[in-house]
């Protein structure tokens, strides 16, 4: 099976998007301690380590945007859910070039 690239989006057009009005599905992958520090509203929390076992919790017809820190973890996230046939797009830079505010 070849490698797929995941899509990618910016955090400026995922901002664009929700001040637009959209709903978007955002799944932030990071640690708990750095979801209490504060995340995209709307966003829904799955630590990168506990998503191979909450995969029921997503709907895989639906495109996805990933969320961490850098992108890292949310390109990983991405790999993997792409694997498992879920539409996903990777926040690059993620909440360290969101200029947004957090909750």
């Amino acid at each position: 099976m070849a490698f797929k690239i995941p899509k990618a989006t910016t955090p400026q057009e995922v901002a664009a998007r929700l001040k637009n009005g959209e709903k978007l599905n955002l799944l932030d992958v990071r640690e708990p301690d750095e979801w209490a520090s504060g995340h995209v509203a709307g966003a829904k929390h799955i630590p990168l380590g506990q998503l191979t076992e909450r995969l029921k919790e997503l709907d895989p017809s639906k495109e996805t945007i990933v969320i961490c820190r850098s992108g890292n973890r949310s390109g990983l996230a991405c790999e993997l859910l792409s694997e498992k046939g879920f539409d996903v797009v990777n926040m690059t830079g993620g909440l360290n070039a969101w200029t947004e505010k957090l909750v």
